[in-house]
């Protein structure tokens, strides 16, 4: 069984090639992005050391699924999935902000407020709210990067002030967040799930704003289980998550959290097959669907032959 670790094509019109954490960015002609997904898996800034089978093709086909769901209420950068763990789209001047929309107070928020603060980003919280309990409305906590790569709270007015964004744009990447995430949390219902919290990327193409990168992944977002919640809030337990959490698990249960003089651990075949599972159950609670393992015997000439299919349509 195959996975993509890394990838080195020479597509048709390529001008050079970006590789983050997860993905293979390859520009085309300064107005496409071929983006390949590939198995690489990471945590705590780290990239592990072996792929996880499917995990790209997961990430990519629910990306896919919640983009399509989308598509007919918010501009995506999506042009076409060619490929199983590939996806082409607009090559978007990317917005400097991540736009994150919560409805439940979790993760970070719930950090800030149990600290005693009750103002996030600008917003003011009520009193009285217990970690992840509902918020009254759901609300818009933007982030920039800094300079050294961590997120920074942002207020509406200091993105108004600092000039990255205009009145008229901000409040359409808004109005599509809001829009984005009543869609993402009717969705998740039907599959037993509550949208705690999830953030949006955006970017801009021919002077239109258009949503970029991925949607209601579970790398971009926070689940619940319906079933039980009330229950456990009334108890004061801990939510049961969807997520990739897992993983980090494993590592500190094995003495690694990122740290100077920590060893990454080995990662055994039966724990890489573990975390596909995990992946592809992620994939079927997420979208209903059952999963169809791609073909993998000779992945990196599958992706090629779809690939340069798509971009000889698009190029002419």
């Amino acid at each position: 069984m195959q996975a993509i670790t890394e990838t080195h094509f020479s597509f048709a019109g390529q001008r050079d090639i970006y590789r983050g954490k997860v993905r293979d960015v390859y520009n085309i002609s300064e107005k496409y992005l071929v983006i390949v997904a590939s198995d690489r898996i990471s945590a705590f800034d780290y990239i592990l050391p072996r792929p996880i089978p499917f995990k790209g093709q997961v990430l990519n086909q629910v990306s896919k699924y919640f983009f399509d769901a989308v598509k007919d209420k918010v501009p995506t950068h999506v042009v076409s999935t060619p490929d199983p763990s590939v996806t082409i789209g607009l090559k978007c001047k990317p917005i400097p902000i991540e736009v994150v929309v919560r409805g439940y107070l979790s993760g970070h928020a719930w950090r800030t407020y149990h600290s005693g603060l009750r103002e996030l980003c600008g917003v003011t919280l009520p009193e009285g709210l217990k970690e992840a309990d509902k918020l009254p409305e759901p609300i818009i906590t933007p982030a920039t990067k800094s300079s050294i790569g961590h997120d920074e709270d942002i207020s509406e007015r200091e993105i108004l002030k600092s000039g990255i964004l205009d009145a008229t744009e901000w409040g359409q990447i808004k109005h599509y967040a809001l829009t984005l995430y009543q869609i993402g949390t009717e969705m998740a219902a039907k599959q037993g799930l509550i949208l705690v919290d999830t953030k949006y990327e955006f970017g801009i193409y021919d002077d239109d704003i258009y949503l970029i990168d991925e949607v209601h992944t579970p790398d971009s977002s926070r689940y619940f289980y319906s079933e039980g919640y009330e229950e456990r809030q009334a108890k004061g337990e801990h939510q049961k998550h969807l997520s990739k959490e897992f993983v980090r698990e494993w590592l500190m249960e094995n003495g690694f959290q990122g740290l100077d003089g920590q060893t990454m651990p080995e990662m055994s075949d039966e724990f890489v097959q573990q975390v596909s599972h995990r992946y592809i159950e992620l994939y079927e609670q997420l979208t209903g669907q059952t999963f169809v393992p791609a073909d993998t015997s000779d992945i990196m000439n599958r992706i090629d032959k779809n690939v340069s299919a798509a971009l000889e349509e698009l190029l002419g």
